[in-house]
């Protein structure tokens, strides 16, 4: 739906002739740039956000959606089904990185590689 929804924003605008893969990576790296402003200088940030004002969760929430949209936009088009891209990608990390070899570590899934051949 927002697929749609982010498809007909732009054509209502005759935005389609910007919205070129390359253009729409860059936008969505200068928005996760803004993104990335509301978290520095804050150290780390417990989950929830306790510590942050209303005003600066709504924000963050705006900056997230710019995020999510321009991948969304992105993956369009590029054809791309990132649902199920996404899926896919999650299964694939399974198999990565296996529960029962990774649980707790943070290790990367080549360092577990490299400590296989090791033994």
């Amino acid at each position: 739906m927002v697929r749609i929804l982010q498809a007909q924003f732009a054509e209502d605008r005759n935005w389609n002739q910007y919205h070129t893969p390359r253009n729409l990576l860059l936008a969505l790296v200068g928005e996760v740039g803004e993104l990335s402003e509301l978290f520095q200088w804050k150290g780390e940030v417990k989950d929830g956000l306790p510590d942050w004002t209303e005003s600066e969760k709504e924000h963050l929430g705006q900056e997230l959606s710019d995020v999510l949209l321009y991948l969304i936009r992105l993956s369009d088009k590029c054809r791309i089904d990132l649902p199920s891209a996404a899926l896919k990608k999650i299964s694939m990390n399974a198999i990565k990185y296996p529960a029962s070899k990774v649980y707790g570590c943070n290790k990367k899934y080549n360092e577990y590689e490299k400590e296989k051949e090791n033994h």
